[in-house]
């Protein structure tokens, strides 16, 4: 499901942990997906500023099919979704 949502919001996301920790700063994030399979060391900034801030957090299993749903051919950890 939070694969479909990703593609079809292909230009309205944010790559990366560190570039979703910025836009969760800054107030410009509806939602945020996580990879299952990634770091928990990488991850866990998100997940904490996104509970924080009371941003909605979906999980996927796979880091390498959340990249493909954003259009990259690396693996992605994180991805917001902007507002």
């Amino acid at each position: 499901m939070s694969y479909e949502k990703v593609t079809q919001s292909k230009n309205e996301v944010i790559i990366g942990t560190k570039q979703a920790i910025k836009a969760l700063k800054e107030d410009r994030v509806k939602e945020v997906v996580v990879a299952e399979d990634a770091d928990v060391r990488v991850t866990n900034k998100v997940l904490t500023l996104a509970e924080e801030l009371k941003v909605p957090v979906s999980t996927v299993a796979s880091m390498k099919k959340l990249g493909q749903a954003c259009g990259i051919e690396v693996g992605a950890s994180a991805v917001a979704i902007k507002k």
